[in-house]
């Protein structure tokens, strides 16, 4: 009976842990986005999110992303991550929410809406500085593709 009782938590604390949610790592060349269907190997633009429950999407442009959550069967509270890279650390993936965003026609991204997110603000704005552009938040780049 003892060793049963063990083998029952193991088994549920397995269970557990392999129901996290959490986002996967973007295969660069291997993954097809989820909006365009074009292979993501932009490491300085791809994005990502996450559903509540565990599902992963993954697109080559921050562009094809927000496109995609502007469907009005997404609802943004069920999703646990929505991801973009950091145009400053390419490959890595930072909270939409905390990014700032840049349009700058000097920075070309996979779909030509010229749009790259930072993690620091002071990196968007002395890119727009340095490159041109105008800068977002993550609730002004979402109204910015509504138009």
């Amino acid at each position: 009976m003892r060793n049963f009782s063990m083998l029952l938590i193991v088994a549920v604390a397995t269970f557990l842990i392999s129901c996290a949610v959490e986002p996967e790592a973007v295969s660069y060349g291997e993954d097809q986005c989820d909006f365009c269907k074009m292979g993501v190997v932009d490491k300085a633009h791809s994005a990502q999110y996450v559903t509540n429950k565990g599902k992963q999407f993954k697109f080559d442009a921050i562009e094809c992303l927000i496109r995609e959550i502007a469907d009005p069967e997404i609802i943004e509270q069920d999703l646990a991550f929505i991801l973009v890279a950091d145009y400053s650390n390419p490959g890595e993936m930072i909270n939409a929410s905390d990014a700032i965003f840049l349009i700058s026609k000097a920075i070309k991204s996979p779909m030509g809406a010229n749009l790259s997110a930072f993690s620091k603000e002071e990196d968007a704005k002395q890119t727009a500085t340095d490159k041109g552009g105008e800068t977002y938040n993550w609730v002004g780049i979402k109204a910015h593709f509504k138009k």
